[in-house]
């Protein structure tokens, strides 16, 4: 009696499991990074109350929190259809994820070459932008403390041309002196310059700075750090020191957008060989 053998045919796959893999690993990465995100930026509109108060919402594109939200919603969803897209060797996801990266380098040429081309038109608009920051600066913490990290730690700077540029706020503007407030004709304390060894920060250090008249003297009588006849504050407005920062720090600048860039396309050029793989894989099924 004759043995009929049954063999049974292996499904190899064809698909590059390396390229699999590093499609998945990096877009796990890029996917928590975007939830994390996400998660701060709703965990601060919720501290501010902002879901049940909407009015104030008017300044929405100057919310940091919204533009954490964003940020963060944009990256969760690349970094989802990479991530399942590659392991589920699905090729409407991968699709849609080289579409998203392909739609986000655009955005981002097109950016850097208008930002070239209309260089002072971008400037006027940024500085209408940074007024905006100022004049609601007492109104939205985290509106202040972005302001206040880039015055204080980043850029050591003071308003956009300059200290005077705080007369734009209503807390801040001399006049203001006449209704009761303490701060009129001054500045806030990421303004002032601080000593190496200063321990505990002064918030009062920029009261009455801007007033006519105003020098080191009076500081001096009160024990307060300072160089005689010079204001403890920082002179430069943080439109020019953004300038002086780029130009300092031009290679690295050029260094982290040219990685960026080729990330990007190389994102884009795995997940088309992926999925050029799944379908030459596909196509020996029928």
């Amino acid at each position: 009696m004759a043995i009929q053998q049954k063999y049974r045919r292996e499904e190899v796959s064809e698909v590059s499991c390396c390229l699999k893999y590093i499609i998945f690993s990096f877009n796990v990465l890029f996917w928590m990074f975007g939830l994390s995100v996400m998660a701060v930026g709703i965990w601060a509109w919720t501290e501010k109350n902002a879901f049940n108060n909407l009015s104030k919402l008017t300044h929405l594109a100057l919310d940091p929190a919204f533009a954490l939200i964003l940020i963060g919603g944009i990256t969760f969803i690349i970094g989802f259809t990479g991530c399942i897209g590659a392991l589920r060797e699905n090729t409407c996801l991968l699709g849609s994820y080289a579409v998203l990266l392909a739609v986000i380098l655009i955005l981002e040429l097109t950016a850097g070459v208008l930002t070239f081309v209309f260089k002072d038109s971008i400037k006027s608009q940024a500085t209408e932008g940074l007024q905006t920051f100022i004049v609601h600066y007492r109104e939205d913490p985290d509106q202040q403390n972005l302001i206040d990290w880039i015055q204080e730690d980043w850029l050591q700077c003071c308003g956009i041309k300059g200290p005077e540029d705080w007369d734009f706020n209503n807390y801040f503007n001399c006049s203001s002196q006449k209704v009761g407030s303490r701060e009129a004709c001054g500045v806030p304390f990421s303004c002032c310059k601080r000593k190496l060894n200063e321990i505990v920060e002064n918030k009062q250090c920029g009261y009455d700075v801007r007033k006519v008249g105003f020098y080191a003297e009076k500081w001096t009588s009160l024990n307060l750090p300072t160089q005689t006849g010079e204001r403890n504050i920082y002179e430069r407005g943080c439109m020019r020191a953004a300038e002086e920062w780029v130009e300092d720090n031009f290679i690295g600048v050029l260094t982290t957008v040219m990685t960026v860039t080729i990330l990007q396309i190389l994102g884009i050029c795995f997940a088309q060989n992926l999925r050029a793989d799944i379908f030459a894989q596909k196509g020996k099924w029928h």
